[in-house]
C-alpha cells in the first residue's frame, strides 16, 4: 500500500492557520467585524475569510475608518470589492467627528491618530466582540507582544500584561460584557508572505501598490502625495517620480518609494532585497519614538 503524503508550503500553513484562526473566533464570539481598509492586508484578510466559510456567504460585515485623507484609488477599490460580494459594510467617519466638533485637526494635517475615537464608537455601536485587523509580526515593535487573540477592555484599550497565552495554538475568546477581542489572523505573516500569496492567489489589488507616474513632494525624507490635508507647503517643490506605495493609509503620513515594479514578480524581487519594514520606510507616524504605536494603543488603537 503506497500513501502519498500531500506537500505543504510555508504558504499553505499560514493560509491552514489563518482559515483556523477565523473558524476559531467565529466559534467563540457572536457579533464579529473585519477591519477593512481596501490596503493589500485587509485584501488579502478578506480573502483568507471567504475561504474559511465558503460555500456559505461571510458571516460577519466588514468596518473601515475613513479620515477623509484615504487615497481616491484604494477607496475606489475597496467599494468594487464590497459590491463584489455582497458584504455589508459600516464607515466611521473621522470628517464626521471634525463637523460636530468631538475632534479637531492636529496642526500637521495628519489624521491617522484621530481613528481611535471613530473606531471605539463604531465597536460599541455595533456591539462587536470581536475585530479582525490585518497586524503582522513584521510590522512593528508592538506588534511582537500581542496575541492572536488580544483582549481589550471596556475602555477599548490594551494592556499587554493582560495578554493571555496561547500554546499549541489554544484561543482564549472569553471576555466580560463591554470587553472585546483584536484578533490578527495574519500575525505570523510577513509582507513577503502577504505578496507571495497574493501572486498564488491572483488577488486584485489597487493599482496604487504597482510602479507608476506620480506627482510628489519630498519632507523628512519621503515622497508624499499633495492634497487637501496640508501639503505641500511653500517651500516644497512638486516634481514627478515613478513611485510605488508599499503600505496605503491616511495621505499625509504614508510615503511612497521609488519604484519600477510593475507586476507582483517584479514587487516580490523588490520586497525580498528590502532591508526596511514597510511602516519604517513609509509611514511617518510610526517615527515619532520606539512607542508610539504601543502608546496609540493602549489608548485603543488598532
Amino acid at each position: 500500500m503506497t500513501v502519498t503524503a500531500e506537500v505543504r508550503t510555508g504558504l499553505d500553513l499560514l493560509e491552514a492557520e489563518a482559515v483556523h484562526i477565523f473558524r476559531e473566533a467565529l466559534g467563540q464570539c457572536e457579533r464579529p467585524v473585519l477591519l477593512f481598509s481596501g490596503g493589500k492586508d485587509s485584501i488579502v484578510m478578506l480573502h483568507l475569510a471567504l475561504r474559511a466559510f465558503a460555500p456559505a456567504p461571510l458571516p460577519f460585515g466588514l468596518l473601515h475608518v475613513d479620515t477623509g485623507h484615504n487615497f481616491p484609488e484604494v477607496l475606489a477599490h475597496r467599494d468594487r470589492v464590497v459590491e463584489k460580494y455582497g458584504i455589508r459594510l459600516a464607515v466611521a467617519s473621522v470628517p464626521g467627528y471634525l463637523a460636530d466638533g468631538r475632534l479637531q485637526d492636529r496642526p500637521d494635517g495628519s489624521r491617522n491618530q484621530l481613528q481611535t475615537l471613530p473606531l471605539l464608537d463604531a465597536i460599541a455601536g455595533g456591539r462587536y466582540d470581536a475585530v479582525f485587523g490585518g497586524g503582522r509580526r513584521d510590522e512593528e515593535k508592538a506588534r511582537a507582544k500581542e496575541r492572536v487573540f488580544s483582549l481589550r477592555d471596556a475602555f477599548g484599550q490594551w494592556d499587554p500584561r493582560r495578554q493571555r497565552p496561547e500554546l499549541w495554538s489554544l484561543y482564549h475568546g472569553r471576555h466580560r460584557p463591554g470587553e472585546h477581542l483584536r484578533i490578527f489572523p495574519l500575525s505570523n505573516w510577513t509582507e513577503l508572505d502577504v505578496w507571495q500569496y497574493i501572486g498564488r492567489e491572483g488577488i486584485e489589488l489597487p493599482e496604487i501598490y504597482y510602479a507608476h507616474r506620480r506627482t510628489v513632494f519630498r519632507r523628512d525624507g519621503m515622497w508624499l502625495t499633495p492634497g487637501g490635508w496640508g501639503g505641500p507647503r511653500t517651500d516644497e517643490e512638486l516634481t514627478e517620480r515613478t513611485v510605488r506605495y508599499r503600505t496605503v493609509g491616511d495621505m499625509s503620513c504614508t510615503g511612497a518609494v521609488e519604484s519600477t515594479a510593475r507586476t507582483v514578480d517584479e514587487v516580490i524581487v523588490e520586497v525580498a532585497a528590502s532591508e526596511l519594514t514597510e511602516r519604517g520606510a513609509t509611514r511617518a507616524d510610526d517615527r515619532a519614538g520606539d512607542a508610539a504605536m504601543e502608546d496609540r494603543k493602549r489608548e485603543g488603537y488598532f
